[in-house]
């Protein structure tokens, strides 16, 4: 017999045992299978659990983490990556660059996003946390096409639409149209390109002679312009007619009302509406600029309340139709005259308002608005009873009273900083002088409506420019009367925080600036 025999001689399988070995392949294949199902999180404790445990990077990029300002207390191993040390350091999860190199000025908040994805420390801190060529996901408050790339580069996933979609959305010609295909109101208006004075007359003949003009871009009251005669129409002809689309727009007499959202996969989410602080000369050197916010029950009468939500759900379907998905905010103009409920604007992102928005008691309850943002980019299944969020979230007793103000440099100078505030709590006393408390990260550390939260922005050694952003300051309680004007309180607690910045003017006014909001 070869000594080969015994290797090359073939086993023989019985029926039986043949049966049995494929019993257990299927077990094991079914087994496999079974593995690779995804969790489905059933309702608020199963999101809020996920995030908790959550395994996976996550950043905000910014000039500043104001926007969304204590989302890490929600989100395990969320961090900021920011240009502007508002914390001096000590912000656990704050990560800033300590050196700053060669850049073109700044022009916009894509221009501080796009140097922070390029700054070797950035990029070194990034591989520090990633996992293999995944660095995580991140959002931002403004990015475009180069954004978009260098994220990629870094092995980024932006949790947004893509930058392309959003500009098309914030664009204000077009956020009418789509108001118009949700059937949500808009001031009477014509969509329409503007050549001169009497072409504006003969366009708008049916809107009467007061009139408001809004170029497709711009923020805080920058590029919307009161238009009453020839003369007030020549200061900003240049801005207007080289627009190919303007939208002009009726004057009403009206005040302003924020509200924010969330498109996910199971419907919209519509947060309480906020009072909204515009043009105060306190404030903001930008007639009809943004400036703050405030949130309280009873704000609004129900019937106001209802048509904002009711409008602000129309609105986040017609976007899911339109292939949005996420966190987005809507301006409304309520008008006094007539008690008519109009659409202001879109913006499709989070915005300044967030702060306040997932500050407030109802957040607090069941989960931040930016959550459910986030939860969209995840890659887990989820149920949610989204009728029953909003139902909850509507409640006024779910909602207890925040401000916030943002003060804004309002003289035309350029100055020098020598001295300024420190982020965290401090307490005002009864003669209106304000003193430094205590360092915290969160405005929920104010205990009553003694103390005001400060988020320094502008700090020693930068610059005051006409509209540069010195610092927000959040608030308990109310800063406006119900007639929309100032408090005492208000003006005292601004009066003071001008004083404790110190600053030398600048002789030579060319000092390169951004112009624009960091924060809006």
């Amino acid at each position: 017999m070869s000594t080969n025999t015994k290797a090359t001689k073939k086993k023989v399988t019985t029926p039986k045992k043949a049966t049995k070995k494929k019993a257990l392949a299927k077990k094991k294949v079914i087994k496999r299978a079974k593995s690779k199902v995804k969790p489905v999180l059933n309702g608020v404790a199963d999101i809020r659990r996920f995030f908790h445990m959550n395994e996976t990077p996550i950043y905000f990029i910014g000039a500043t983490n104001f926007n969304l300002l204590g989302a890490d207390e929600w989100i395990k191993g969320f961090k900021y990556i920011c240009h502007i040390e508002c914390f001096d350091g000590l912000h656990p999860n704050v990560f800033s660059p300590i050196t700053e190199v060669p850049h073109d000025e700044f022009e916009s908040i894509e221009d501080i996003n796009n140097y922070l994805l390029q700054h070797p420390e950035v990029k070194d801190y990034l591989k520090t946390r990633s996992n293999g060529k995944k660095a995580g996901k991140v959002m931002f408050l403004m990015f475009d096409a180069q954004t978009e790339k260098l994220a990629r580069k870094r092995g980024l996933e932006v949790m947004f639409p893509p930058a392309k979609m959003r500009t098309f959305m914030d664009n204000k010609v077009n956020t009418n149209r789509i108001a118009e295909k949700a059937g949500v109101a808009c001031v009477p208006n014509v969509l329409t390109k503007v050549k001169d004075y009497n072409h504006l007359c003969e366009v708008s003949k049916n809107l009467g002679t007061d009139l408001v003009i809004q170029t497709p871009f711009g923020d805080s009251g920058h590029t919307t312009f009161f238009i009453s005669n020839e003369e007030e129409f020549k200061k900003h002809e240049k801005e207007i007619v080289k627009e190919k689309e303007v939208k002009v727009m009726k004057r009403i007499n009206c005040r302003g009302a924020a509200i924010e959202a969330c498109v996910t996969r199971h419907g919209t989410i519509v947060a309480p509406l906020m009072t909204e602080l515009v043009g105060f000369k306190e404030l903001t050197p930008y007639k009809g600029g943004w400036c703050g916010n405030e949130i309280y029950p009873d704000a609004f009468t129900e019937k106001i309340r209802k048509l904002t939500n009711k409008y602000t759900q129309l609105f986040g379907d017609q976007l899911r139709e339109e292939g949005y998905r996420g966190y987005f905010e809507l301006d409304f103009l309520l008008d006094q005259d007539n008690g008519e409920v109009y659409l202001g604007e879109l913006n499709p992102r989070v915005t300044g308002a967030s702060s306040i928005t997932n500050a407030a008691v109802f957040a607090l309850a069941d989960a931040p608005l930016y959550l459910f943002h986030i939860l969209e980019w995840m890659d887990v299944d989820y149920k949610l009873n989204i009728k029953d969020i909003n139902a909850r979230w509507q409640k006024q007793e779910n909602l207890d009273s925040w401000c916030q103000l943002v003060i804004k440099h309002t003289e035309d100078t350029v100055e020098h900083v020598t001295r300024a505030p420190k982020s965290g709590i401090w307490k005002q006393y009864d003669n209106g002088h304000i003193e430094f408390s205590r360092m915290d990260t969160h405005r929920r550390a104010i205990e009553s409506e003694n103390e005001a939260f400060f988020l320094r922005i502008t700090n020693v050694g930068d610059y005051l420019y006409e509209g540069a952003d010195m610092g927000i300051l959040v608030t308990r309680g109310r800063m406006m009367t119900d007639n929309f004007k100032l408090t005492p309180r208000a003006k005292s607690l601004i009066k003071a925080f001008h004083a404790e910045y110190s600053a030398k003017i600048v002789e030579d006014k060319r000092i390169k600036h951004m112009t624009g909001s960091l924060t809006k």
